[in-house]
């Protein structure tokens, strides 16, 4: 049994090689990935950043770009195969600022627009700076920096230093795919001098403290900012630690005087998340995301805006149902841009800065993903579709219409044929509208039948938009033979806040009666192969998998989890995030009565009425969903004679990110569907 799978799996190549004119797993990563923008300080240049991998290399490196924001030739400006570019910075001067670790370290470097005049301006001594950006004057810079503040079992214990073990006391001992190091990550700044080069010695504005900024692991340089005098720095931390930091949402805003030393906290009283913060063009004001609920991390970030001269916070977006994004202020300080999830996209809003009516600027089928402004009533935006990876355009904001500024992936689209994506409403058992995106193979003839796969989104509040994915590429599932259903259902934003909340405590009830609404209206076309359909899903969309598997009543031919929660009675203390568990559940297993979702919504508790193959994926890093989540349904499956199969990888986390382990990810993905659901090439044959 084990030989025909190898040897089928070791095929997979050869075949994807001869048939190029479809997206493949090996052509996915021949795809360059836009990064960072900047826009210059002119507001006549874009700098962004290209990341290219070599699957030989198992890794890749990112150049720096130019094109200017009234469109023409994009230029390159760096070429270092072996090292990225990153942290991109304009300096009142006009040149460009950037970190690279080319000389071993991460340093300091300077570029002309030109290409002229590189230069290393920094002799950093430690390595771990990130997220260094220059002040609007070019007077300071700031970063972040590891500061060691906890001890691990050599410094207790000097006479072991060959022990191989932790001594935990407290929670929150490791994070998502990453051990607690006995380290946080410090604000630091530098004055530069007249030659652009850092001066003196960095000055920890987190001195003593032993707390993280920004926050940890997943955040980056949108969590600190500079004021337009270069003399304050504000920053988001969650100053707490422990138990009390896995438990809570409640980061902070944080100004810190330099003249002063001394820092004051402007969200205090906000017991969310407060993150991202943005300061007005003359400094007056700092703009900042918001959440209101405590402990819940998908609320809808709405933006406050705090005033220096008043001392007052206003909450401009109250009353929107739109949730918050990448905030912008007009050069003028009145409007503040955003974007925002919305029906299946990400579009760009407005609203006045002292608040008011909000305002959608651009629609479309695209995600304007991220932006900059460019001047006046322009912007500079991050676009992608389902079809399409991402490429800057230039977009106008009173119109919105758009101009394409690059063509990144041209080379490597060409004669690439790319199925028919179509989104449809699909009335649910609760009697509402829901969208659902239906990506069709390429050449699709209605006349056939095709298998088809019902796609689980995970988050569980992230939504389903015209993102081009790395890791579930509807695409490239449609390229190999399958029409992908992936439904906006119950718990995802652009909705409405109470489409998006109603999930919590929630998690098998309305959504998974959504997502078999949505297959089932899909599945009255004569084209799906109602013996060939398959269900395929990721962390809640792994749990959706896990919880179908004994509740699908003959729907379904195979399953695919991946880092799904199977036990939800194991899963709650062996996360790490508790704040996530207590919301999202409902309680913790031990309380009495036991919640629902325990006592209802435990994929573990029908595994009695499994009958159908499925294949687990997990990471052996995830600690946001444990790998004994996947070592338990696995084991389940086996021992009760469920046709199975376990793809583990011991040094991956939540997301596969190595190329090749994502090649062989999607190899042996495609090799369980075709063993499985039988597509029609692979029957024919």
């Amino acid at each position: 049994m084990r030989k025909p799978f190898l040897a089928a799996l070791a095929l997979l190549p050869l075949a994807a090689a001869a048939q190029q004119s479809v997206l493949t797993p090996e052509k996915l990563w021949q795809l360059g990935r836009l990064g960072e923008m900047q826009v210059s300080p002119d507001q006549k240049t874009v700098a962004f950043t290209v990341t290219r991998y070599s699957l030989g290399d198992n890794k890749g490196s990112a150049d720096i770009y130019l094109v200017p924001v009234a469109g023409g030739a994009v230029k390159q400006l760096t070429n270092t195969p072996a090292v990225s570019e990153n942290t991109l910075n304009w300096r009142p001067d006009g040149k460009l600022t950037f970190l690279s670790s080319e000389g071993g370290t991460d340093q300091l470097y300077v570029i002309s627009a030109d290409g002229s005049g590189k230069q290393q301006l920094s002799q950093f001594p430690e390595e771990g700076l990130s997220n260094l950006k220059y002040a609007p004057k070019g007077n300071f810079i700031l970063y972040t920096q590891d500061v060691k503040t906890g001890k691990e079992v050599k410094d207790w214990y000097a006479d072991l230093p060959k022990a191989d073990a932790r001594i935990i006391d407290d929670l929150n001992y490791r994070h998502w795919n990453v051990w607690d190091d006995y380290k946080v990550s410090h604000v630091f700044f530098q004055p530069v001098g007249s030659d652009g080069k850092p001066t003196g010695y960095g000055k920890d504005a987190m001195a003593g403290e032993k707390f993280d900024a920004p926050l940890q692991p997943l955040a980056g340089s949108e969590q600190l900012a500079f004021s337009p005098d270069g003399y304050s720095v504000a920053y988001t931390s969650r100053k707490l630690t422990g138990k009390a930091e896995a438990e809570s949402t409640n980061s902070d805003i944080y100004l810190y005087s330099i003249r002063e030393g001394k820092t004051e906290n402007l969200s205090l009283g906000l017991e969310g998340y407060d993150t991202e913060p943005v300061f007005s063009p003359d400094g007056s004001k700092v703009a900042w995301l918001s959440m209101a609920t405590p402990g819940f991390e998908s609320d809808r970030n709405g933006i406050v805006v705090y005033d220096f001269k008043t001392k007052q916070r206003t909450d401009i977006t109250k009353g929107s149902e739109q949730a918050a994004a990448n905030i912008r202020w007009s050069t003028d300080g009145k409007t503040i841009y955003f974007a925002s999830v919305i029906q299946g996209t990400d579009q760009i809003f407005s609203v006045p800065s002292k608040g008011g009516k909000v305002k959608q600027l651009t629609k479309g089928a695209q995600n304007y993903n991220s932006f900059e402004l460019a001047g006046k009533d322009q912007a500079i935006a991050n676009k992608t579709t389902i079809s399409s990876p991402a490429d800057l355009v230039r977009v106008d904001l009173k119109t919105g219409k758009e101009t394409p500024l690059t063509t990144i992936n041209k080379d490597e689209l060409s004669g690439l044929k790319m199925g028919k994506v179509e989104s449809r409403q699909v009335t649910t058992t609760d009697g509402k509208q829901m969208l659902v995106y239906v990506i069709y193979p390429p050449d699709f003839d209605a006349s056939k039948k095709y298998p088809t796969l019902l796609y689980c989104q995970g988050g569980p509040q992230s939504p389903v938009t015209q993102s081009f994915s790395y890791r579930w590429n509807f695409q490239l599932m449609a390229a190999n033979g399958y029409i992908v259903v992936a439904p906006n259902r119950r718990g995802l934003p652009g909705f409405g806040t109470e489409w998006n909340n109603s999930i919590s405590g929630d998690w098998g009830g309305q959504p998974i009666r959504d997502y078999l609404s949505a297959i089932d209206d899909v599945s009255k076309e004569s084209y799906v192969d109602k013996d060939r359909r398959g269900c395929v899903g990721a962390s809640y969309g792994g749990y959706s998998v896990y919880y179908l598997a004994g509740h699908h009543q003959g729907r379904f031919k195979t399953f695919i989890a991946h880092a799904g929660l199977f036990n939800l009675t194991s899963w709650y203390p062996s996360t790490e995030e508790m704040f996530f568990a207590k919301h999202d559940i409902g309680a913790a297993p031990w309380e009495m009565p036991q919640h629902k979702s325990y006592t209802g919504f435990n994929p573990q508790q029908f595994v009695g009425q499994w009958d159908t193959p499925i294949l687990v994926i997990h990471g052996g890093k995830d600690f946001r969903v444990p790998e004994g989540q996947g070592m338990e349904a696995f084991g389940s499956a086996q021992l009760r004679g469920i046709p199975s199969r376990f793809l583990y990888f011991p040094n991956e986390g939540h997301w596969i990110q190595k190329p090749q382990n994502a090649v062989l990810w999607n190899r042996v993905f495609f090799e369980w569907l075709g063993r499985t659901l039988k597509p029609e090439a692979q029957a024919a044959k």
